[in-house]
């Protein structure tokens, strides 16, 4: 509680899906001076948005984790302003945070960082070891030139930045626009939205409307299938930011995963039953799968700051299932 009630902390992306947790979780330790720049009123695009949030904030310490994200779809249509985007929003804010002085900067990468075929499970060690899947490499190199500046504003200046890689989260408050979003929240609008009647004014739905047959409803999924990946629930991602916010200070980056890998194809079964979907699954194979398997080596964020996911997948995904209800 000491070390947070006593720093001025600046969360970009602070009023995202991941950004939000992190907020309530700073709040939770004690953190009495949080500040979130909200997009409309800072570009962080924009260098000079990058020097005004540091003057107005006055961070001690810097958690980055604005980013423009979205899923295979959205990287393929935008790659160009997934790189550009991304890797300016973050160079500058460390650039200037370099020159402000503050005490340290929490740089969030990406999974999509690693190599197309890095042997799984992904071990830190092996994050240069080949070009990553090329339907998301542009966002996942304009992400991993911050573990670059890092270690080089290590080694010139003495700058205190760490860089984390989470695996793909999940969660209440995520997108599930399904022309941005990634593959849980498209999977469980799909399966929910299927039951919905467009002649019934309700769009609400509980347990007891759930019963449809099999030849009123299909919904088409991506690809065959068979990648598998790995999913960490939105809160136990926020929970190890913390802690390497407050306990890690090397330069070496550090995953942040679940440790659990599972099957496209096993995760939809998974989700229908959850959502009580009785409909058809047709598999567009001619969309593509992405990278074959993602799995995180997890030990060292265990052993470095005492990081492990506490929350199991089905009940991610029951949590979120009922928060996204709520909403439709």
């Amino acid at each position: 509680m000491s070390f947070w009630n006593t720093r001025r902390i600046l969360v970009t992306g602070g009023a995202g899906f991941l950004g939000s947790f992190v907020v309530e979780k700073l709040k939770e330790k004690g953190c009495k001076d949080i500040s979130v720049p909200r997009s409309k009123d800072y570009d962080l695009v924009d260098n000079d948005a990058c020097k005004r949030v540091y003057q107005e904030a006055k961070p001690d310490i810097v958690i980055h984790l604005a980013a423009k994200v979205g899923g295979i779809g959205a990287n393929r249509n935008n790659p160009g302003k997934f790189f550009y985007d991304n890797a300016m929003m973050g160079i500058q804010m460390m650039e200037q945070g370099r020159l402000f002085g503050i005490e340290k900067f929490v740089a969030l990468g990406t999974i999509c960082a690693y190599p197309k075929f890095t042997p799984v499970p992904f071990k830190e060690v092996n994050l240069w070891d080949g070009y990553p899947e090329e339907t998301n490499a542009p966002y996942g190199l304009a992400k991993k030139m911050l573990l670059v500046q890092a270690q080089a504003y290590k080694q010139q200046y003495d700058f205190n930045a760490i860089y984390l890689l989470p695996v793909n989260l999940y969660g209440p408050m995520d997108n599930f626009d399904l022309e941005t979003s990634h593959v849980i929240p498209a999977i469980i609008r799909k399966c929910l939205e299927s039951h919905s009647s467009k002649n019934e004014a309700e769009s609400k739905i509980n347990s007891a409307q759930m019963a449809i047959s099999e030849s009123q409803s299909c919904i088409t999924i991506w690809g065959t299938g068979n990648p598998t990946r790995e999913f960490l629930y939105v809160e136990d991602a926020a929970e190890g930011i913390i802690l390497a916010t407050e306990k890690y200070n090397k330069t070496e980056p550090v995953n942040l995963g679940s440790g659990f890998e599972i099957s496209i194809k096993e995760l939809v079964k998974l989700i229908v039953k959850l959502t009580n979907f009785k409909g058809k699954i047709v598999w567009d194979t001619s969309k593509p799968d992405g990278q074959p398997r993602r799995r995180l080596d997890t030990t060292k964020a265990e052993k470095e700051f005492g990081f492990k996911a506490r929350t199991s997948l089905e009940e991610g995904l029951m949590q979120t299932i009922e928060w996204y209800m709520k909403k439709m």
